[in-house]
């Protein structure tokens, strides 16, 4: 069975090779996107394994007839016409999930730097001076966290914040009862979330009803001194809120791996790509954006998905769903 690997690393062929060796089967790769000159040199291929910028649309798929099931190193499949892979037998298989507990731990990597102050601290004694004048922080234990977003991503950092001892608050459209009475938090309303939580953490979706969730108006609603993380899309807070958040002093400090200016992201990975670096120069975007000299922000470069651990565990699934296809 020949399979064709498009947009692959060359660690990431290493892996693949090394994993599927076994298998009998004789295995293609290719660091760029499917182009027109690699469909005549692939199309007898019964798999493809691709990644968004491989636009497999019904007239790319007419011309690989062996086709029986295209593997996807994401989490969406608009770069793929289901329609025509239904009408013609061809499974689709894709990575639903693999970096919940990666982002959920640099949610408390941004906020332990807050509430500790480590970056001034190491910058502090880099340049020798060991004094402790303003570095006092601030004990995660007994604060209340309000987690906007309790799907699997959400589900992680509640684990963590209890585990700091921390009060959870939630909101989320669709609840889960079950599991806040199991891990002990509890559901309210957005205002009241706002209202109450010491630390306010994003973890949903950038969509229509979830677009600016922190804005001028839900500014008055805050709790004096809270501390704002978010690692899902820059625009689930609207940056001239938070800015003025900051300057009234209602808004202690934020931890940002998102900014709204940003480059629009389907996918984490796609941020790793050669592809996105030339329509994308987030340098340029970002390098006079009015968070960046806030003493009081600490901005990462969308970088929470960027784990040994998640970036193979993509690959993991994408090999258990050649395997599952093989063997059954």
């Amino acid at each position: 069975m020949k399979i064709s690997f498009f947009e692959v690393e060359s660690w990431e062929k290493d892996y693949f090779k090394e994993k599927l060796n076994n298998e009998g089967l004789k295995l293609n790769f290719y660091e760029t996107h499917l182009t027109p000159e690699l469909i005549e040199e692939t199309k007898d291929s019964e798999i493809l394994v691709v990644f968004i910028y491989s636009q497999l649309t019904g007239e790319v798929l007419r011309q690989f007839p062996n086709l029986k099931l295209i593997a996807t190193m994401s989490t969406g499949m608009e770069h793929i016409d289901l329609d025509y892979c239904k009408k013609n037998g061809i499974s689709v298989a894709s990575v639903p999930s693999y970096g919940e507990n990666t982002v959920a731990e640099h949610v408390f990597a941004l906020l332990l730097n807050i509430s500790r102050k480590i970056v001034e601290s190491v910058e502090r004694t880099r340049k020798g001076d060991f004094s402790l004048e303003n570095l006092r922080g601030f004990d995660l234990k007994g604060k209340t966290i309000g987690v906007v977003g309790t799907g699997r991503i959400g589900y992680h950092v509640i684990k963590i914040a209890k585990g700091f001892e921390m009060n959870v608050l939630a909101y989320d459209v669709v609840q889960n009862a079950g599991l806040a009475e199991k891990m002990g938090f509890t559901y309210v309303g957005i205002d009241e979330l706002f209202g109450k939580s010491d630390v306010i953490t994003f973890n949903v979706p950038l969509l229509p009803s979830t677009t600016h969730l922190l804005n001028m108006e839900s500014l008055e609603k805050l709790k004096r001194g809270v501390v704002i993380i978010n690692t899902s899309r820059g625009g689930i807070i609207e940056t001239n809120a938070l800015f003025e958040g900051l300057k009234k002093g209602v808004i202690q400090a934020a931890g940002l791996d998102v900014l709204e200016e940003e480059c629009f992201v389907k996918e984490e990975r796609q941020l790793l790509s050669s592809q996105f670096k030339t329509t994308c120069d987030l340098k340029t975007v970002l390098e006079e954006h009015i968070l960046l000299e806030e003493k009081n922000v600490f901005i990462t470069p969308h970088n929470a998905f960027n784990t040994k651990e998640a970036l193979q565990r993509i690959l993991d699934v994408t090999i258990q769903n050649i395997k599952n296809f093989i063997t059954h």
